[in-house]
């Protein structure tokens, strides 16, 4: 599982983008052969490695995952 240092909450503080392409980075450098180009499978992955608290931050993060799947970049 991967913790973040500090917890996000929706509405509180500004989400920035250096903090989803990090969180996404680390996980798919921890679990390369785990995510796909489907955002609803990334969706369910976020959930279940992170302690991401946030719904939209989870779901920006699964959304960044499938953009770098469907682009190959992270190969």
């Amino acid at each position: 599982m991967v913790l973040m240092s500090h917890t996000v909450m929706s509405g509180h503080m500004a989400i920035k983008p250096a903090y989803v392409k990090k969180t996404a980075n680390t996980l798919m450098e921890e679990y390369p052969d785990a995510f796909a180009p489907e955002f609803e499978h990334n969706k369910e992955l976020v959930m279940e490695l992170t302690n991401v608290e946030s719904k939209s931050v989870r779901n920006r993060i699964a959304g960044y995952v499938t953009s770098k799947q469907r682009s190959g970049a992270a190969e």
